[in-house]
């Protein structure tokens, strides 16, 4: 609490004296106020004093004002509620006593029952205190002193951030630190517990010299943080000590000592600065290993001793419209990161990338270069050369603002330029594919679209569509070959090596009559829909690199796309003819029902989906043939928190099931769940070739307001195994979250990457105090729904 003039603050005393005074002599009365009476200077702003009071008495003797029967004080911010007060004005203090209530400037409540303090509050004595702070943090005291330099000392006191319990307010809370000396530090903004005992449901289980912790008025305070532990097959049992330390009001640091029992020491540092336009943080990382050998031998792993990263990230805002960025991590090896779990670059693929990007109401630009590093086991690295080095892809996308003879105009453009070390290629049950050649290709496409919709008096919609597109590219790449098990492969197509130029015309119509009829609690939209697009066939077809147009699925979502290849390495070329229907359908409960159905035809021309490329992208699609297989797709939403969703590829000649992706979810107070189905049919040029049945199932079961079970899988029924599987147990409430859980990857049967097959992960919270982390817990709390996160969540 701050020290306020007291020549000014006995002036107010002063002026409250001579009102008494006044009010005795009218009334005739020891009484100067009856009921509700107030006393104030001229002014009642946040400088002066007001008073109100039942009763109020002065002493012209002892020059003692005494104010009883709910007396409420208002001075500089602030506010006081007792059953009485009395001010002495020859010693300068205020002794409040009976259920006393005070509210400081910053909104933390201080109850006590007796009080005894300057007339500024800013020193004193307190029995039987406790304070309340704005973020619900709750501090009490058998008796308190208020000193100068704005500290405050509580005797026996208890620091807790929980609630009381509502219907036993007497019992313990969760947690709580009981220490023979509190003391606030009104300038450092901590609160430090001298001879603390941390105790869970009301029992001591562990001791401390000291405790300090910021106040609820601090965002950041340097100081070490609670220990994270980890439990891992190759790395041991390993705890760390974070230290968190403040560099300046933009800058700040934490550095993390862990140490291994099998691998030793691991240090790791990361500084983050805050710029008014963005944030920068810098991450080191290393270990010299005692016993590499305990890692599988010829692993990277194993062969590597001295072991260490170093990474770096930017997000800058330019204006309100551009973004800049980077993301960026150098390691001695290719597993380092993954092995040891750190945090933002343990991922199986790290991504490293440099990004510009903007957007306005009718435009966006983005630009961004990407390099790849592949952590595996493999100490050469060969995944890793494999990957494409893209410098860069650029993408912009343009609305005209006016109409364009009465329809919309739009303008796409996309560079690709990319390097390959080594060839990407591999060969599955007799078929080889190429999914990237050794050496650079570059691409610039540009396309123009127009589209106008006309709508009938019947309701009938016509759309016209017209495209163009135009493609510059260049390619100086290896030949497609190379040898496996024994056997050559080589690409069966001829591949252009040098300039080329490709263009593509579209003419279009889509015809759509929407059909809408009510029924007594429900209304339904049927929409029946044709289209036709006419081109000429695509120009060097399976002559040209497939980087970004390698993923397909046909399937209800793409039914009526132009262009129907997810990227823009292939054009899809020749006449097609798209027909099917939408149908969407609300009732007054709550329930809703969605559904689109379709089928594909080639016309006329080369059918793009048939010819060979490098990757074989269009084969087993379904639209290889010149009728193409039937897709359809459902959705049942339902007010209760169900909803169901299935798409379906079926065979067009004997309706057997291609494709299919089944999913359920569910979700209330108690439990929340996703269970989904996936079956594909061996697609051998593509790449599979054996069927695949995957089964994929998470979810959270809610046992009361606090404890909740978690656990997820995802199986394969084919090979028997579970790709990933993860079962938990989770405790949260206003002050304290725990999460204990066990996952893996594989099984016994499975090829891993990873130098640790299973881990153990847990973690305990104490909000204000800080956590205690075991392994990877994070990934436990990401869907959690609580109010608040840790420290360094």
């Amino acid at each position: 609490m701050a020290v306020y003039d007291r020549g000014n603050i006995r002036r107010l005393w002063t002026a409250l004296l001579t009102g008494a005074a006044v009010c005795a002599y009218l009334a005739s009365s020891p009484v100067a106020i009856g009921q509700d009476g107030l006393l104030a200077s001229a002014s009642q702003d946040d400088s002066k004093l007001l008073l109100t009071a039942n009763e109020l008495t002065y002493n012209r003797d002892s020059q003692r004002v005494i104010a009883k029967g709910v007396v409420r004080m208002k001075y500089s911010g602030y506010r006081m509620v007792a059953q009485q007060v009395e001010y002495n004005q020859q010693t300068g203090r205020v002794i409040a006593h009976g259920n006393i209530e005070l509210i400081e400037p910053g909104g933390n409540k201080i109850y006590a029952d007796e009080m005894d303090v300057t007339d500024d509050f800013g020193q004193g004595f307190v029995n039987a205190l406790r304070v309340e702070t704005t973020d619900n943090t709750r501090i009490a005291g058998e008796s308190a002193e208020r000193l100068e330099g704005d500290l405050m000392v509580l005797n026996n006191g208890v620091y807790t951030a929980c609630l009381p319990c509502a219907e036993r307010p007497e019992k313990a809370p969760l947690w709580q630190v009981k220490a023979e000396r509190v003391v606030q530090d009104g300038k450092t903004h901590t609160v430090r517990l001298e001879k603390a005992r941390l105790q869970l449901f009301g029992h001591s289980i562990a001791y401390l010299p000291f405790l300090t912790v910021p106040d609820n008025t601090v965002k950041r305070k340097s100081g070490f943080l609670f220990p994270q532990m980890s439990i891992t097959d190759n790395l041991g049992f390993g705890i760390g000590v974070p230290y968190f330390h403040v560099l300046s009001d933009t800058s700040d640091v934490t550095v993390t000592p862990t140490y291994y029992t099998t691998q030793g020491l691991l240090l790791q540092a990361e500084l983050r600065q805050r710029f008014e336009t963005g944030m920068h943080t810098v991450t080191i990382a290393g270990i010299s290993q005692q016993k590499s050998e305990t890692f599988t031998a010829g692993t990277s792993d194993a062969l590597n001793d001295n072991r260490g990263m170093i990474a770096s990230k930017g997000d800058f805002s330019i204006n309100p419209r551009w973004a800049f960025g980077w993301d960026a991590m150098v390691q001695t090896d290719n597993n380092f990161s993954r092995t040891y779990g750190l945090k933002g670059y343990k991922n199986d693929v790290q991504t490293n990338q440099i990004y510009l990007n903007g957007a306005s109401e009718r435009n966006s630009f983005e630009a961004r270069g990407y390099y790849f590093n592949v952590q595996d086991t493999d100490n050469t690295e060969a995944k890793e050369r494999k990957q494409a080095i893209v410098h860069p892809v650029v993408d912009y996308r343009y609305f005209v603002p006016d109409p364009v003879y009465g329809g919309e105009l739009s303008l796409t453009t996309n560079l690709t330029s990319i390097t390959r070390l080594r060839q990407d290629a591999y060969a599955l049950g007799g078929y080889p594919r190429f999914s990237g050649l050794e050496g650079d290709y570059t691409r610039l496409s540009t396309e123009a679209e127009w589209k106008r919709t006309f709508t009938m008096d019947s309701g009938l919609q016509i759309t016209p569509i017209l495209a163009a597109r135009g493609d510059a590219l260049w390619t100086d790449m290896s030949p497609a070959a190379f040898t496996s098990g024994g056997t050559s492969y080589a690409y069966e197509g001829m591949m252009h090596d040098g300039a080329a130029f490709r263009g593509m015309v579209t003419g279009g119509l889509e015809v759509r009559y929407p059909w809408l009829f009510t029924a007594l609690n429900s209304s339904h939209v049927i929409e029946p829909i044709a289209q036709i697009f006419v081109r000429p066939n695509e120009q060097y077809a399976g002559r040209l690199p497939n980087e970004d147009a390698q993923a397909f699925v046909f399937d209800a979502t793409n039914l009526f796309e132009r262009d129907k290849f997810s990227g823009f390495d292939r054009i899809e070329g020749g006449t097609r003819a798209n027909i099917g229907f939408r149908y969407n359908g609300t009732f007054d409960n709550g329930y809703g029902v969605r559904a689109i159905a379709g089928q594909s035809f080639h016309l006329a021309g080369d059918n793009s989906f048939a010819s060979y490329d490098l990757v074989n992208a269009g084969a087993n699609s379904g639209l290889e043939s010149d009728r193409s297989d039937y897709v359809a797709m459902a959705a049942f939403d339902a007010p209760i928190g169900l909803s169901l969703s299935s798409s379906l590829r079926l065979d067009k000649d004997d309706f057997d099931i291609n494709r299919s992706e089944t999913g359920i979810s569910y979700s209330d107070r108690r439990l929340t769940g996703k269970l989904s189905y996936t079956q594909v049919k061996a697609q051998p040029k593509y790449g599979y070739n054996e069927d695949r049945d995957i089964i994929q199932a998470s979810g959270s079961l809610r046992m009361d307001d606090n404890w909740s079970l978690f656990g997820s899988i995802n199986y394969d029924l084919n090979g028997k195994f579970a790709a990933e599987r993860r079962i938990g147990i989770a405790y949260q409430d206003e002050c304290t979250i725990l999460t204990v859980s066990y996952s893996d990857e594989g099984n016994i049967n499975s090829s891993r990457q990873a130098a640790n097959d299973w881990s153990i992960n847990a973690r305990l919270a104490f909000r204000t105090l800080g956590d205690i982390s075991v392994g990877s817990a994070n990934e436990d709390w990401n869907d959690m729904d609580i109010g608040w996160k840790p420290n360094n969540y």
